[in-house]
Formats: C-alpha cells, structure tokens, sequence
C-alpha cells in the first residue's frame, strides 16, 4: 500500500511540516545572534537532505519534493509553506511559548500517526532524521560569544530542546 493510500492529505501535511516545525523551534531554543542564520539555513538542509539520507523510506522520500525537478521543488515548497502559515494562524501563535508547545504537540501527533500507519522502519527513520535535523541546527552555530568568537557550541536550552524532542519520540539519544 503506498503512502497516499496509507495517509490522509492531512496526515501527510503532518509528516511534512513537523520537522521543519521541530527544528526552528530547535533554531530559536537560544538566541545565537547572527549564528540564527546558519541554524535556519541547517534546519532548511537537512530538512531536504532526509531523501537522500533515507532514500528507501518512502513516507520521507514521498513528503520531500525531488531535488532535480525544480517545478516539485517549487510547488511542495510554495504548499507547505502556505498551509503552515495558515495552521499557525488558527492556532493564534503569537510568542515563541506557544510556537514550541504547538511544535511538541504535532510531535506526539506524529508518533501517534507513526505507531498507527507506519512501518518499524519508517518510523524509526522518521525519528532519526528529526533528531539528525536538530543535531545539525545545534552545531551550525556557536552560542553566545561576540561575534563568532567565544561561546559554546551547544547551549542548554538547544540540550534541553533535543531531549524534549527525544524523550516524544521515545528515543534514547544526547545531544552533544
């Protein structure tokens, strides 16, 4: 059974939105300056490099547009974008508070789902690249110091964020 059959177009857009959701909440767990830039732009790379991470998942592989067609590419992008601004707005998110709890919560949506409609291995993939996605966020950018100098490489609050995110996904994983 292929993942349209398995997954509502909802679902889907759950599948598709939560990693990107997951990790700038990762982005702003510490405030980093102008490092903010690296991590948002590290959130968007591994975001995408899931397909080539898991090509065999097809859940990852079919939520992801294809990298060499720049019309998927534009199109799954344009979407996803759209329909997130939209949830956040019904959702009424207004402080980064709510844009974590509301994060945290599509999360355990999503293992739900997963536990549901996936397979082991689909799902353990899954867990892995959300976990990979904020592993890169965390080490795109020195936090504190001045300036790219001094600072730590891993801040608390993103330490903290990764075992929320790890302990929803009931995987055993540290960050750092």
């Amino acid at each position: 059974m292929s993942v349209q059959e398995r997954f509502s177009e909802e679902e889907l857009f759950l599948l598709a939105s939560t990693p990107n959701l997951v990790g700038t909440m990762m982005v702003f767990a510490e405030g980093s300056g102008l490092g903010t830039i690296k991590e948002m732009y590290a959130n968007s790379k591994s975001f995408i490099n899931g397909a080539k991470k898991f090509p065999n998942n097809e859940i990852i592989t079919t939520i992801l547009p294809d990298i060499t067609d720049m019309d998927d590419v534009k199109e799954k992008t344009k979407s996803l974008k759209e329909k997130s601004i939209e949830a956040f707005k019904e959702q009424n998110i207004k402080s980064q508070e709510e844009m974590k709890s509301y994060a945290l919560s599509q999360l355990e949506n999503v293992v739900s789902l997963l536990g549901e409609k996936a397979t082991q291995e689909e799902s353990s993939e899954y867990k892995e690249w959300i976990l990979s996605i904020l592993e890169n966020i965390a080490n795109a950018a020195k936090e504190g110091g001045f300036l790219g100098f001094g600072g730590e490489r891993i801040s608390e609050g993103e330490k903290e964020t990764f075992a929320e995110v790890a302990n929803i996904l009931g995987v055993d994983a540290k960050l750092g």
